[in-house]
Order: C-alpha cells, then sequence, then structure tokens
C-alpha cells in the first residue's frame, strides 16, 4: 500500500535541510508548498485588509509568516518510518511545540510513481 506523508514545518529555515533529509531517506519525489495555519494569522494579528475567508492569493501577498508543507509518496511503511526520523533529525521530537505537524495518510491507489532513481522513460507500476 502507499502513503503520503505530509508535514507542516512551523519553521520555513528549515527547508533546505528537510528536502535534503527526505531525500537522504529515500523520498522519490518531494512537493513543497508555501502555506499558513489560522492559528498563525491570529497570532500574528491578522490586518484589517485581509478577508475573513483569505484566499491563497491574499496569504501570498500579505507579510505574515509562512509555513512550508512538504508532500511525499512512499511505497511502504518503512518508507514512511525513514521520513518521519528524517523529519526529527531536523526539527527534533514532533511531539514538542513549534516543530510542526506530520501525518501520513494511507492511499487506496497512486498512479505515475516512480521509485528514486528509476528512469523517468519506463513504466512505473501503480502502488495498490
Amino acid at each position: 500500500m502507499a502513503y503520503l506523508v505530509a508535514f507542516v514545518l512551523d519553521n520555513p529555515n528549515h527547508s533546505a535541510r528537510i528536502l535534503e533529509s527526505w531525500e537522504q531517506a529515500g523520498a522519490a519525489g518531494i512537493t513543497i508548498l508555501e502555506s499558513t495555519g489560522i492559528g498563525r494569522l491570529r497570532k500574528l494579528g491578522m490586518s484589517d485588509d485581509l478577508p475573513l475567508m483569505p484566499s491563497l492569493r491574499d496569504l501570498m501577498q500579505s507579510k505574515e509568516t509562512h509555513h512550508r508543507t512538504f508532500f511525499s509518496v512512499v511505497s511502504n511503511e518503512t518508507q514512511v518510518d525513514s521520513l518521519v526520523a528524517a523529519t526529527e533529525s531536523v526539527v527534533g521530537d514532533l511531539n514538542r511545540a513549534h516543530t510542526g505537524v506530520l501525518f501520513v495518510v494511507p492511499l487506496l491507489r497512486a498512479y505515475g510513481i516512480r521509485d528514486k532513481g528509476s528512469e523517468a522513460g519506463s513504466q512505473s507500476p501503480q502502488i495498490e
């Protein structure tokens, strides 16, 4: 079974180290998004010009501090454990405050996933 590993990093200064540690742990592909949570908006104070339901564009144009959210699909629980360990090697124990939030979602089907090191033109097996 495949798994989606998602990590919302609290301190974006650790982004490069998270990417490097996930690659070393075997993540074949990593997607990164800039993100902001409602808790951070409330903590920093929402500006008057930010709408009640802000769009992604509104958030990106604001001067608020953002998180980074990392996504990777892996094919087994051993790889999940490797990414969790790699993450904690950078930010410390995830149960501590201000490290981030990591969660894992089982995927019923995943297409287009290639193992690290596979050739771009080769057929990738469907992960189920």
